[in-house]
């Protein structure tokens, strides 16, 4: 039987506190010790080589991926309706989903239904105005978490992880976890979220169990990396540093259900096509470092190139992960990515639309909105069924019947004061109890 103790309520506050771009946070130096932890990550002058040629093989790799995006945009996404991934999905479809990391669904529920939860959750709103939001002066981002957390779907997307016979881990009973609500309006640049990964940030290296998953990667074969093995994920740790963009359970899917027709350009969700890629250079790229920088070059390839980069063995880089934040990506930080022409907009979606990404894609939030109408939609992530996620849970659900924040968000009252806020007796599916 478990017995560890419920998890301490974070302070109070919004999602822009979990990022330290949107919190106006500049990047802190990381202490000593993990200059300790690169060098163990790199190894002895036996193991040098092996990384140093994966480095070469994978930057080469990534200047392709750079102009294939960039021709393809949207096609590089796979779509499929709600039947055909729940009912029967065909080989292609699940191969071309594990090499993307990300998939829009068609008709996930009713236009009707999506449309209905929308005007639901305005009145809602209208009825509780004091609700937390970002930004402060313009809410678009609620922090509101108690409902449409269950689908079929998500049972569907979790059977594309593995896992061996003898993991703790059922892929097939999706946990409910409660999220948040977005309803970004024309014109906002507010909520320009930039590029980001979930699920952890300093914690891929610095928790042992953690960076097995990416044993792979940080041996220098990043060919071999298999994104979709759950077995040292179960396990993992994505909270050492306890704060407002930390994680306490891992979400096997991130996702969300759209409320609006909402398109490129609308304020809408961007990712990096090609999972495997770009999570094994995330991975390496701390260790390394160009011998030159930039400014001395006038050509960008030059200073890509691997001629310029060697292993770094002398600083506390790790670019972008923070203590307590998510982490985030940047052209500078990232070069190889070429994130400003390799980010891009999901396709159009309509009310009832799903879209969802691993916990691993880089994803980021259109910089501006440049639509008529307000882009709407309910996160819902898929979470597979674990110890570590069932103590989430037990803690989460406490949170519900009182109607505080779950565990994962800034605290304070929340929703308990609310006039029509949820509770354990409005669950509506046998899927949603069990979960």
């Amino acid at each position: 039987m478990n017995h560890s103790k419920p998890r301490a309520e974070k302070a109070e506050g919004s999602i822009g506190n979990s990022f330290a771009s949107l919190a106006g946070e500049k990047e802190t130096l990381l202490p000593e010790r993990y200059l300790d932890l690169k060098r163990e990550i790199i190894g002895d002058k036996s193991n040098q080589d092996a990384p140093t040629a994966a480095w070469a093989r994978l930057t080469a790799r990534l200047a392709e991926l750079s102009d294939e995006i960039e021709e393809k945009q949207q096609r590089t996404i796979p779509e499929a309706t709600h039947h055909e991934l729940v009912e029967n999905p065909s080989f292609e479809l699940v191969q071309r989903i594990r090499q993307c990391g990300s998939v829009v669904i068609r008709k996930t529920v009713s236009e009707e239904q999506a449309l209905k939860w929308l005007d639901d959750v305005r009145e809602y709103i209208k009825l509780d105005p004091q609700v937390k939001g970002f930004p402060e002066d313009d809410k678009q981002v609620y922090e509101i978490y108690r409902r449409v957390r269950t689908h079929k779907s998500q049972a569907a997307l979790l059977s594309i992880f593995t896992a061996a016979p003898d993991c703790k881990v059922s892929l097939t009973s999706p946990l409910v976890y409660s999220d948040r609500l977005r309803i970004r309006n024309p014109g906002d640049a507010k909520f320009a979220l930039g590029p980001h990964m979930d699920g952890g940030s300093i914690e891929r290296w610095e928790d042992p169990t953690y960076r097995q998953v990416y044993e792979k990667i940080l041996t220098g074969n990043w060919e071999e990396f298999d994104a979709w093995e759950m077995d040292k994920r179960a396990d993992a740790v994505h909270d050492l540093y306890p704060g407002a963009g930390s994680t306490g359970l891992f979400r096997s899917w991130q996702g969300w259900t759209s409320l609006s027709e909402t398109g490129p350009t609308e304020g809408t969700l961007l990712v990096y096509p090609f999972i495997r890629e770009h999570t094994s250079y995330l991975l390496m790229r701390p260790l390394f470092k160009p011998q030159k920088p930039k400014s001395e070059f006038q050509d960008r390839k030059a200073y890509l190139s691997p001629d310029n980069w060697e292993l770094d063995f002398d600083t506390t880089n790790f670019p972008g992960p923070s203590h307590h934040r998510n982490q985030e990506l940047n052209d500078e930080t990232h070069p190889h990515l070429e994130l400003p022409r390799t980010m891009v907009c999901m396709p159009k979606v309509y009310p009832g639309d799903s879209v969802w990404w691993h916990s691993d894609v880089i994803h980021a939030v259109e910089s501006r909105h440049n639509g008529k109408n307000a882009a709407a939609v309910f996160y819902k992530p898929a979470v597979a069924l674990t110890p570590k996620n069932m103590e989430y849970i037990r803690d989460q659900k406490a949170t519900l019947l009182s109607g505080r924040p779950p565990p994962d968000f800034p605290g304070g009252t929340g929703e308990s004061e609310f006039k029509s806020r949820g509770t354990g007796d409005d669950l509506l599916t046998v899927e949603g109890k069990e979960g």
